[in-house]
């Protein structure tokens, strides 16, 4: 039996596998580069191996047409002009972003931040409203605040990614540790899938499709890559060139290869 949660990371997936290009940033960082038109972002690129964009509620509120690809609803947001950035604020429910027209939600938290046990109280509560609605949850789980030394610290990440699923995410997105080994063992000790972030905006292309493919091999479902794509110079390219990585399974002179080809 086939139930809704299943149906719906059927939409946000592709053979198991996630290429994300999130798209949240409007409400922290306001109109960055890259973003000042989200729709069009949305509508150029989803015809390039993308299985799902990640976007606030207003954006699929006032989407001109339906897309072909799968919406994840992010639910917590802050700014970079507040007092408290790290504080992730609930500004939707999961019965909302359904009538929407979402396939799945998502929230952000901080481990280690000050704010951090109101941010675990609303994963509980949304997790909650996730499993009324048989939504799928994915977790934003990032090292971030005052009591982390090291954002990348393989134990750490595995704390912070543990959090997520025992606190009730079908799927956390975190990190990567920076290394093959580490973040196996992140994957291993986390009951759930995990997709990475992308992180700052890499150097060179070769950097950007080495981070996804090392994730890919220590055992990550995919990868949720903001600025690295809708800030590329070409991006429709390298979105083909990661599509070839998490869901062909190729390596990354393989992807080239084929994208030379085509």
């Amino acid at each position: 039996m086939v139930f809704g949660r299943d149906i719906r990371l059927n939409r946000i997936l592709r053979d198991g596998k996630m290429v994300c290009i999130p798209m949240d940033h409007g409400i922290t960082n306001g109109p960055i580069a890259g973003l000042e038109d989200v729709h069009r972002v949305i509508y150029d690129y989803q015809d390039a191996g993308l299985t799902c964009v990640l976007i606030n509620k207003g954006i699929i509120k006032s989407m001109p047409r339906p897309p072909k690809i799968g919406l994840i609803a992010h639910l917590s947001a802050s700014t970079i002009l507040g007092p408290s950035p790290n504080r992730k604020m609930l500004i939707g429910g999961v019965e909302e972003v359904i009538r929407l027209g979402a396939d799945a939600v998502s929230i952000h938290l901080n481990i280690g931040s000050k704010e951090e046990p109101e941010m675990l109280q609303k994963l509980g509560i949304v997790s909650d409203q996730c499993d009324e609605w048989s939504v799928p949850l994915i977790a934003m789980m990032y090292p971030r605040g005052e009591n982390i030394k090291d954002p990348h610290d393989p134990g750490i990440v595995a704390h912070a990614a543990r959090i997520g699923a025992e606190g009730g995410a079908d799927m956390v997105k975190t990190v990567y540790t920076g290394d093959i080994d580490s973040f196996r063992n992140v994957v291993k000790s986390c009951p759930v899938p995990i997709v990475i972030a992308g992180g700052p905006k890499a150097t060179s292309d070769s950097e950007i499709m080495q981070l996804c493919y090392d994730a890919m091999e220590a055992g990550a479902k995919g990868i949720t890559f903001g600025r690295n794509i809708f800030q590329h110079k070409y991006p429709f390219k390298i979105i083909k060139l990661l599509t070839e990585i998490v869901i062909s399974g190729k390596t990354p002179e393989e992807a080239r290869m084929i994208s030379a080809h085509k």
